[in-house]
């Protein structure tokens, strides 16, 4: 894998090639990965894989008119040939009055931070192999466990370089580590399947192989023999595990190019609450080691904390300079970027804050609803914000959790389950994206 100097450098070359071929503005993204996964199943080595590979990708524009090509070889000859067919097709494209690269002046000046997401490790396949065994064994000790789809150790790293023809040359290194396990619990057509994993910058940030076994061995028995629900209206509890997704639906409702499009049901929700005013969703770029870290966004603006909701009130859009520029705005440093096609947006380590009581004080005045730790299904529309998915989990009853269901549905509209929504102090930074236990009454169930 070529040192992080190397692949900025190969960015900056190229980037330069186009602009001497005729491009008027050019950026170019170089993303190399190599990774090793280990793959166990009922105590035995199942597969040892390597993945190593490089990509770039240069976007040019010529006027108002631009093109994205991009090429897994690096050979000069390729290369040259790579910016030449970019450039024929940019002129080829229709006119974009709102394409371009990101304001210059609003570039990241001076050094990169250094956010500390290379450990510097290259754990080798025999200690991944050891830790994935752990993590099954663990999770086959469980009584009631009855056989595995096995478990998972991978150790990767990645290097991101990004240059442009107006002054930005940025590049990040990064390492990942990930241990996962499934098994099932339960005896013939009666199975039920559940698992745990988790991932880390670095190695020793990694939760325990044992404790990651454990869970996902207790998740599946406890969701044997599952019964029924009743259909109707009533509180829904949102496992941490599936209640991120509904702040998925927020960012996905509050993007540049869906605002632009007005293709969100939240057009016209800038300014205004849309949930409690003891929550607020935060977005930390700049967490040292954090699972999606970043101290310049996919176009070269600095990134930088904010808060998407604050206090329950939506701040503003999250948006890349095109959809900036159509909205009359300044882009935000949310834009993502492959090396195919033109930036999106996105943000990096979300969470929800705000809670504070804890999970059975949460559940504790319930007579009857669901706590639902699988969703399944995609049946969210923001155009109008309505929900529907399948789901399964556990009922309450009474204020406590009673025995598992699946096979049933929650309905709503996603306004209103934000304005609804109530959430616990159990709040774990796990994931990229974290929330705590949420509530939300009211929602439509609906069994199979």
């Amino acid at each position: 894998m070529l040192k992080p100097k190397e692949a900025l450098e190969r960015a900056e070359n190229l980037v330069s090639q186009a602009v001497k071929a005729g491009a008027d503005a050019a950026d170019a993204v170089y993303v190399c990965d190599a990774s090793t996964e280990v793959q166990v199943r009922l105590g035995a080595l199942e597969d040892v894989a390597r993945s190593e590979g490089e990509e770039i990708g240069l976007r040019v524009f010529v006027g108002q008119r631009s093109a994205t090509i991009s090429s897994s070889s690096l050979n000069p000859s390729i290369l040259a040939n790579l910016v030449s067919r970019a450039i024929d097709m940019a002129k080829e494209a229709p006119e974009d009055q709102y394409a371009g690269l990101a304001p210059q002046d609003l570039l990241l000046k001076g050094a990169v931070p250094d956010l500390d997401v290379d450990d510097g490790q290259d754990p080798d396949p025999a200690m991944l192999r050891a830790s994935a065994l752990e993590c099954e064994d663990a999770a086959r000790a469980v009584a009631g466990v009855t056989n595995s789809e096995g478990a998972g150790a991978s150790a990767a790293r990645s290097i991101f370089a990004l240059a442009t023809s107006h002054g930005f040359a940025g590049v990040k290194s990064s390492t990942g580590y990930g241990l996962s396990a499934s098994v099932l619990a339960g005896e013939g057509d009666a199975k039920e399947r559940d698992y745990d994993w988790r991932s880390a910058r670095h190695l020793a940030d990694l939760d325990s192989a044992a404790a990651i076994g454990t869970r996902a061995g207790e998740r599946a028995v406890r969701r044997v023999n599952p019964g029924s629900v009743k259909s109707g209206a009533m509180p829904v509890i949102f496992d941490p595990r599936v209640g991120s997704s509904l702040v998925g639906h927020l960012l996905g409702a509050i993007s540049g190019s869906s605002i632009a499009r007005k293709t969100s049901f939240l057009l016209d929700a800038n300014g205004t609450a849309l949930f409690d005013s003891s929550i607020s969703v935060i977005d930390d770029p700049l967490r040292p080691r954090g699972l999606a870290s970043r101290a310049f966004d996919g176009e070269g603006l600095p990134t930088k904390r904010r808060a998407i909701i604050e206090k329950g009130v939506l701040t503003g859009w999250l948006m890349e300079s095109a959809s900036a520029r159509q909205l009359g705005l300044q882009p935000t440093g949310h834009a993502s970027r492959g090396v195919s096609g033109a930036p999106g947006v996105s943000t990096s380590n979300l969470h929800l804050e705000g809670g504070s009581v804890s999970v059975s004080d949460l559940i504790g005045d319930i007579k009857y609803g669901v706590y639902v730790h699988e969703l399944v299904g995609q049946g969210v529309n923001l155009v109008t914000g309505d929900y529907s998915r399948g789901a399964a989990g556990f009922l309450i009853i009474d204020g406590e959790i009673a025995g598992p269901v699946s096979e049933f549905t929650i309905a709503g509209n996603l306004k209103d389950m934000f304005a609804a929504m109530v959430a616990a102090d159990d709040l774990e930074f796990i994931r990229s994206n974290n929330v705590p236990t949420l509530r939300v009454d009211g929602m439509m169930i609906a069994s199979a």
